[in-house]
């Protein structure tokens, strides 16, 4: 079975085709060029890329598969959560490839999807926890089965990555500014600036940055920039406690077998050796390929084929 999973929604343009769990093809348009010179994602000119460059993505995938457009079985796009425009230019193209090879469309979560790139591995044990941590989310799940994801916690005000950003385009750092972040704190000592963590003590699996940003800025504001290193290493540090500590009380609420990550922010190792360290020894932590952490067309195709394979297909655009 050949199905192809398109993902337009924020500022990356993916495509990718698996048949049955194989991935065949994997294209992202990165569109950090446009955006950069603003500090974050503009949605109109998010759309527009978009529309001009998904054709031509779709094209090389095909090219590249080595398939006919008509040997496509399912297509699967993202529908929800994004920018309502950009979600429109990739549910429209799907639309129009189903119309044309007489096909089904699935329209997919986007924050399922981000977990879901996980089942391509073969020996997922559920129930599991599931834990998106992206630019514009950061979200817990409690996964029954491959189709069943049940939300337990999300952030509150601003998102984990959204953060990232806004305190690096205050620091002066490159858009997306969370690789300039972890590569400053790399050289910095994360004791020597003790930020406030938000809802750090509250037994709620929701999350909250939008404190943790405003110290910071206000730090910035009285000290200056002169230690950007201990600036952004402390931040790091205090976000690696948040997300640790919201494990532990996800794990004492939950009986789980397994627990998978998802979202760009995951490819933070920093994050991943301070999340590895919460896990239990018998637990199995599962953590995509950096590829397959951002945005990317093929956790749209591998969410596609699990909903096709254990629930009746449905048309329209609802959590299906």
């Amino acid at each position: 079975m050949i199905i192809i999973g398109i993902e337009t929604s924020c500022d990356e343009t993916g495509i990718g085709l698996i048949k049955d769990k194989t991935v065949l093809a994997n294209i992202v348009a990165s569109q950090e060029d446009i955006h950069s010179i603003y500090g974050g994602v503009v949605p109109e000119l998010a759309s527009r890329a978009h529309l001009q460059r998904i054709d031509n993505l779709f094209k090389i995938v095909i090219e590249r598969s080595k398939i006919r457009i008509e040997d496509i079985d399912l297509i699967g796009v993202t529908n929800h959560p994004g920018l309502k425009g950009s979600l429109l230019v990739g549910v429209s193209f799907a639309s129009g490839v189903s119309y044309r090879i007489k096909k089904p469309i699935y329209f997919i979560n986007h924050l399922h999807a981000h977990l879901a790139v996980n089942f391509l591995n073969e020996d997922i044990e559920f129930p599991a926890l599931g834990l998106v941590i992206s630019g514009g989310h950061t979200s817990f799940f409690y996964i029954e089965n491959y189709v069943s994801f049940k939300e337990i916690g999300r952030t509150l005000d601003d998102a984990c990555g959204e953060t990232f950003d806004k305190i690096g385009r205050f620091l002066g750092l490159p858009f997306p500014a969370g690789p300039y972040i972890e590569k400053q704190a790399e050289k910095g000592d994360e004791r020597s600036i003790k930020f406030p963590i938000p809802m750090l003590y509250s037994n709620s699996l929701d999350f909250s940055f939008s404190g943790l940003k405003t110290a910071i800025i206000n730090y910035v504001k009285k000290y200056g920039k002169e230690n950007i290193p201990d600036i952004c290493a402390s931040f790091q540090k205090t976000v690696g406690d948040l997300i640790s500590r919201k494990i532990k009380i996800a794990l004492k609420q939950y009986n789980v077998k397994s627990i998978l990550l998802g979202g760009g922010v995951v490819v933070n190792k920093y994050l991943q050796k301070r999340i590895k360290e919460v896990i239990p020894d018998n637990m199995k932590l599962y953590i995509p390929e950096k590829n397959l952490c951002l945005d990317n067309g093929v956790m749209v195709a591998a969410m596609t084929y699990f909903l096709h394979k254990l629930t009746p297909y449905r048309t329209g655009f609802g959590e299906t």
